[in-house]
């Protein structure tokens, strides 16, 4: 594998609301968890489209990675232009930010916002320009992945397609993971 795209939830969707909530930290260490074996074998870029929440934690997360593996690459290609028109200054600069240090950029429409099939067309682009699909999405949850989830899976009954799921059991199996490596014994 080649090329992965990482996508999940929204912050709102997982009831976070700050950018220093502990449930960060858990996300990004399963997300961590989840890439460093497909670096090993060979990973070379991660594809997201930069929206808020796991998309933004996971680009974070290639930036740390790139220290010992600085092969790995990040693009960030957007449904359509000037995603962040409406979301609050602090969003705005935490997304510019991921964006000056991201090694891609671009946007599957080249115009601003339209309609629903925007998101949609970024879906199959995602998934067509990448080997397999890392996704924090537990289907006992609704939420935006879902999409994104079924068309990869869809996809996955004609083509070889990796779809790696992070779901709440794996979250909750770092959180004790994190809890045995501090506690006394």
């Amino acid at each position: 594998m080649k090329v992965l795209t990482i996508s999940g939830y929204k912050p709102f969707e997982l009831g976070i609301f700050k950018k220093d909530h502990p449930s960060v930290f858990i996300i990004k260490a399963a997300l961590k968890k989840s890439l460093l074996p497909l670096i090993e074998d060979g990973l070379e870029w991660i594809l997201i489209s930069g929206q808020l929440g796991v998309e933004m934690w996971a680009a974070e997360v290639v930036f740390e990675l790139q220290r010992e593996f600085p092969h790995l690459k990040l693009a960030v290609i957007t449904p359509f232009l000037d995603q962040e028109v409406s979301w609050n200054e602090g969003n705005k600069e935490w997304y510019e930010s991921i964006l000056a240090r991201a090694d891609y950029i671009d946007s599957v429409s080249k115009r601003g916002y339209e309609k629903p099939w925007q998101f949609r067309l970024k879906n199959q682009f995602f998934i067509e320009k990448s080997d397999g699909l890392l996704i924090l999405f537990d289907q006992e949850k609704e939420g935006s992945p879902k999409y994104l989830y079924e068309m990869a899976i869809q996809y996955q009954k004609k083509q070889t397609y990796s779809i790696e799921l992070i779901t709440f059991y794996d979250l909750q199996m770092i959180v004790e993971e994190e809890q045995y490596k501090q506690s006394d014994f």
